[in-house]
């Protein structure tokens, strides 16, 4: 129930929340009653959608057989927690597959994510990640390689404004924001997009660090902000903000997008 009071104190609508130890390998343990619970008071909060994202642990492409095994088998576990608390899916990481060859972690992440996708009950939602050294997918051309290889309608995709920025997209600027929804417009996965992380950058564009600061704070700025959120690609997409600190500072940067976007 803390993540309902929490929302509500923060004025927050779209909510994300881990559903165990976001780094360990323990899976949700949630009582049918809890469950119940749960829904009854994320409803009757006025709540929703509501997201989980899966432990940090989990790569979908790793090279290690056995981390592999375990980050299918908790990434699942995960998967059939979101169905019993009435969770619109499950954030998941492209993955890295570290020094292996590129085409061998790809391969691995998309019979990964073809695995859990085969037996969700919602959305395996995709994340790109910030360009680190063996990521799968940190770019939009990356994705679309990503879903060819699945090839399943219950993946869908998130993209971080702070991965991106890393990445190498100009959010900063006008014309780069343009270029990158231009970018997965042509790629066909704008219909796929259900989450934006609305993050700020610490470092900046093409870093290649994941390193959140707070919206208007950081590298992408107030000015690369305004023009993200009048994408008519975001209308119907749930924002979420994983910025460091207290709920004040959550209310703050749920406050900024909202005048932002009005």
């Amino acid at each position: 129930m803390g993540a309902v009071r929490a929302a509500t104190e923060c004025g927050a609508q779209a909510v994300q929340i881990f559903a165990s130890n976001p780094r360990g390998w323990a899976p949700p343990r949630i009582a049918r009653a809890e469950a119940t619970l749960f829904r009854e008071a994320f409803a009757n909060a006025g709540l929703g959608p509501l997201f989980v994202h899966a432990p940090y642990l989990v790569n979908v492409a790793s090279p290690s057989p056995e981390v592999l095994r375990r980050s299918i088998e908790l990434a699942g576990l995960t998967l059939a927690a979101c169905g019993e608390i009435g969770a619109a899916g499950l954030v998941v990481h492209a993955g890295s597959g570290g020094t292996s060859e590129p085409r061998e972690a790809l391969a691995r992440a998309g019979a990964s994510l073809r695995a859990l996708a085969r037996d969700a009950g919602v959305p395996v939602v995709v994340e790109l990640t910030a360009g680190t050294a063996g990521s799968v997918a940190a770019t939009i051309p990356d994705a679309l390689r990503l879903f060819e290889t699945v090839d399943h309608p219950a993946l869908a995709l998130c993209l971080d404004t702070c991965h991106l920025f890393a990445a190498g997209y100009a959010l900063d600027r006008p014309e780069g924001v343009a270029a990158c929804f231009d970018e997965l417009g042509a790629s066909g996965l704008g219909s796929r997009l259900v989450l934006v992380h609305a993050n700020d950058a610490k470092h900046g564009r093409g870093s290649r660090l994941d390193r959140h600061e707070h919206v208007g704070e950081g590298h992408i700025g107030v000015e690369g902000f305004f023009e993200i959120l009048r994408r008519p690609e975001l209308a119907d997409v749930a924002l979420v903000v994983e910025t460091p600190g207290s709920l004040q500072d959550h209310a703050r940067n749920i406050a900024t997008l909202r005048r932002l976007a009005s």
